[in-house]
């Protein structure tokens, strides 16, 4: 099973999350969005309301081992879905990044991820995303 290595943000209170983002050009567009180990919706810790929001950082979500994240890329009509199998800090860069490392599904995805598959799909269509897609906002 291939592993693909990606960075994190650290939260003020230490925990491990990942921003849900992206958006869509004129001709491309990418999202990344990320769902609970069963494809429920997770959680938002912080939405971001103001500022340059197009295409960029919506809303921060707490991860945890289990858990999916699934890219979706507009240009090649390309969606993958991971699972995150471990969190690992990196101590060569000192910074507040962590790493963490998952497995591309190895057989097409259960019907039930199908929700979150189709946020991916539409987010990265959206003609400069201002907003959230598939996270529960506190």
């Amino acid at each position: 099973m291939p592993t693909k290595v990606v960075s994190a943000t650290i939260t003020n209170s230490g925990r491990t999350a990942m921003w849900e983002r992206g958006g869509g050009y004129t001709n491309t567009g990418y999202a990344t969005i990320i769902a609970g180990g069963k494809g429920e919706m997770k959680r938002a810790t912080y939405i971001r309301r103001h500022g340059h929001l197009a295409c960029g950082e919506h809303a921060l979500i707490i991860v945890q081992v289990g858990d999916l994240v699934i890219y979706a890329a507009k240009a090649d009509d390309v969606v993958s879905v991971y699972r995150i199998v471990g969190i690992e800090f990196d101590q060569i860069t000192l910074d507040r990044t962590h790493y963490y490392f998952q497995g591309e599904w190895d057989v097409p995805p259960p019907e039930i991820l199908e929700p979150a598959i189709e946020a991916a799909s539409r987010k990265c269509r959206s003609y400069h995303c201002r907003s959230v897609y598939y996270a529960i906002e506190h």
